[in-house]
Parts: C-alpha cells; sequence; structure tokens
C-alpha cells in the first residue's frame, strides 16, 4: 500500500473542520466507534443467551487479557508500519471476524466459545488499533490543528455513545444477537475505503525504524526511554492515571450502586449518565470550535481539580434532579480536562514516537484504571457509596495536583 505524502504549507494548514481528509478521517473513526457500540451490545445479549450471568461477564472480560498484554507491542507496530495502514488492517480483521460470527450465529448456535474466541481476536487487534488511533491524527493534519481534532474525536466518542446503543438493541430486537453482529460489522466496514482515501503527511520510507534495521525490542525501549526523559509527557501520563483511577470506579460501578441505594432506578441513572454525557459533550465542541486554549497545563491542572471536587459531591446529592447537574459538570471538567490532556498528548509527542507514546497511556487507562471497579463495588460494600467517591475523589484531585505542581506541565501550552 502506497502513502501519499503532503509538504508542509499545504492543505493540512486548514483548519481541520474544513479539511476534507481530516473529516473523511473522522468519519471513518465515527463509523469504527458506532460499530464498536453496536458489537458489545451484540455480545453481551449473545453471551447472556449462550449462559449464565457469570459466564457472560467472563466472556465480555476476556478482551482485556490480550489487550493490555499487547498494548506496548501495538505501539511499536504503529509506529514501524505507519498508524494509517495498522488502523486499515485492523479493521479489516475485525469486520471479518465480527461477520464471519454472525454468519454462524445465523447458521446455528455454536455456543460461549465462539463468543470467547471473537473477544479475544478483538481484544487482540484493539493492542494495535487503539496507539494506531492515537497516531493517526499527527499524520493527517497540522501541529496546530491537532487541538481542534481532539475536540472533533470526542465528539465523535460522544455520538457513537448516544447513537450505538439504541441501534444495537434495534438490531438485537430486530434479529437477535446475529443481526446486530452484522450491522457491527458493516460499520466497521465503512472505515476502510475512507481511510484509504485520506492523504497522510508521513515520515519518508527509509527513515522508519523498520528499514534501519532495528528490532522491535529495541523500538519499544527507545519510546520508553523518549516518555521517560519527556519533562511534559512523564508528569502527564501520571495526571492521566490518576485521574482515570479516582474516576472510571465511581462512574461506572459505583453510579449503579447509588442509583440503587437511593431508589433513583434505571431511569434515574440514565438520566444522570445522560447528564454526565452532555456535559463531556459541550467540552468537546468547546476545543472543536475553539480549536485552542490557552494555558492548557494549567486548564487540564485546574478542571480535574473541580472535577474530584464534584465525584465527591455526587455521592452527597439528596434527589436526581440534583444529581443529573452535577454530572453535567463532572462530565464538562472531565471531557475538558481530557481534552486537554489528549491534545497536549499529541502535541508534545514526536509523531515517530506517538503510537508508543499512546499505548503507554492507553495502557494505563485501559489496563490499571478498570481495576478501580471490582475495588469500588467491594468498598461501597463495607464502606458505603459516601465514603468511597470522596476517596475516589481525592485519587483524581491528586492528578491536578500533579499537574498543577510541575512546573513544565503547567506552563505547556498548546501549539497557535
Amino acid at each position: 500500500m502506497t502513502t501519499t505524502l503532503i509538504p508542509a504549507g499545504t492543505a493540512t494548514d486548514r483548519p481541520a473542520h474544513r479539511d476534507p481528509d481530516v473529516l473523511r478521517w473522522l468519519g471513518a473513526y465515527t463509523a469504527s466507534m458506532v460499530g464498536d457500540s453496536v458489537y458489545y451490545i451484540a455480545l453481551s445479549w449473545a453471551a447472556v443467551r449462550a449462559g449464565s450471568a457469570t459466564q457472560a461477564g467472563v466472556v465480555m472480560a476476556v478482551s482485556a487479557v490480550p489487550r493490555a498484554l499487547l498494548m506496548l507491542g501495538g505501539g511499536v507496530v504503529a509506529d514501524r508500519f505507519g498508524p494509517r495502514r495498522v488502523v486499515i488492517a485492523s479493521d479489516a480483521v475485525r469486520c471479518a471476524a465480527v461477520l464471519a460470527v454472525a454468519a454462524l450465529l445465523f447458521l446455528a448456535a455454536p455456543g460461549l466459545w465462539l463468543l470467547a474466541l471473537l473477544a479475544v481476536v478483538f481484544g487482540t487487534v484493539d493492542a494495535v488499533f487503539m496507539p494506531a488511533v492515537g497516531a493517526l491524527p499527527a499524520r493527517v493534519t497540522s501541529r496546530g490543528q491537532l487541538a481542534r481534532v481532539q475536540g472533533m474525536r470526542g465528539l465523535a466518542i460522544r455520538f457513537a455513545s448516544i447513537v450505538g446503543a439504541p441501534l444495537g438493541g434495534l438490531g438485537v430486537a430486530i434479529g437477535g444477537a446475529a443481526a446486530a453482529f452484522a450491522v457491527a460489522g458493516l460499520l466497521i466496514a465503512v472505515s476502510v475505503p475512507l481511510l484509504v482515501s485520506v492523504r497522510m503527511r508521513d515520515l519518508p520510507p527509509d527513515d522508519t525504524a523498520a528499514a534501519r534495521g532495528a528490532t522491535a525490542l529495541h523500538d519499544l525501549r527507545a519510546g520508553l526511554r523518549y516518555i521517560r526523559g519527556h519533562r511534559v509527557l512523564v508528569p502527564l501520563m501520571l495526571a492521566i492515571a490518576l485521574g482515570d483511577l479516582g474516576f472510571v470506579g465511581p462512574l461506572n460501578v459505583g453510579l449503579t450502586l447509588l442509583a440503587d441505594e437511593r431508589g433513583w432506578g434505571a431511569s434515574g441513572m440514565g438520566w444522570v449518565l445522560s447528564g454526565f454525557g452532555t456535559g463531556a459533550g459541550a467540552a468537546a465542541l468547546l476545543l472543536t470550535l475553539r480549536g485552542r486554549l490557552p494555558h492548557a497545563g494549567r486548564i487540564a491542572g485546574w478542571s480535574i481539580m473541580a472535577g474530584s471536587v464534584a465525584i465527591g459531591a455526587l455521592a452527597q446529592v439528596p434527589s436526581v434532579l440534583t444529581a443529573v447537574g452535577v454530572a453535567l459538570l463532572v462530565g464538562l471538567l472531565a471531557g475538558l480536562s481530557g481534552a486537554m490532556c489528549g491534545a497536549l498528548l499529541q502535541t508534545h509527542s514526536d509523531p515517530a514516537y506517538l503510537g508508543r507514546v499512546t499505548a503507554v497511556s492507553g495502557l494505563v487507562s485501559l489496563g490499571f484504571a478498570p481495576l478501580s471497579m471490582p475495588l469500588s463495588a467491594a468498598a461501597i460494600g463495607v464502606w458505603g457509596t459516601g465514603p468511597v467517591f470522596v476517596v475516589s475523589a481525592a485519587v483524581c484531585g491528586l492528578g491536578g495536583v500533579i499537574a498543577l505542581c510541575v512546573r513544565d506541565l503547567r506552563r505547556a501550552e498548546l501549539p497557535g
């Protein structure tokens, strides 16, 4: 596959929301994310119908193992072979796997083993797909537009979460899990021709690590050394890790238990989640429209700090209406800090290392942060929601403290 190179100072310097290449990339990313949402609905439904609740939980969780184990290697693959090639190949494999399972489910009922195998394949492919997705924007647009692209990506994620779940539910209602899998596969397939049509700014082929004869292990070590020696990336990743550790538990398991404890019911929890989604979407829209916010490091630190206070307050509110308002604030602040951290990660990393940088950041968010969910549930069972939310808020707030106390991160700016 050949890659069309774009010299600096050409179309990539135009605003991202008016750049056809960025819009094609965004369309591909959105289609893939909606397909992912439909896939998870189909997988969970099929697993529940084929086995017990415990077995269904194992099927849903099994993809996390290869993803966590192979994520660092996936970053090396993305940097060695180029993120577009890796994303296209990943989407092609995921599409083929999902459509194959859909066909088998139409013809027979193969059982949980097939679903577990599909989850393992997805987790393995995700290990290279996610670092490549993180590295791709820097090859599509100019450095000055990366913050706006981060906002556009956040809007795509919000859109996928809003559209994907009901679309997956509709597929299940009409034709069962097989139909939902087929819809997911077709949506993922849409991303491939869109990505093929995107022009890329890329490293010359002779300058790649693979052409120099360096081993993958050498590339991995070089990437880790690059991160370890970077004055912005190290504290930024610590801030992201602590923010995720304090955020994931309360907003996933903790919110469900809180709604049950307060008698809000499923509808009340849905309204609270809608408030969070609205706030996060508003933050992404702000960055999309502005393209750049000054004092990015300070904004990231203070928004993490303020968001942690809002998380702690969520367990103290007396009514659903108040909880929705607090959740909207949590979403706005978490969306703002996430967008700032993501934009800083993109703009302060050398594009040649961006796959490995994204892999390390993703390993923290997707490998360590989910561990807080069972811990949060166990702790709530012992001490209740209030104290656990406060502790989670303190952990999250510590990320903001790091962002504000480390001078290089506090003074970090997004390019104009």
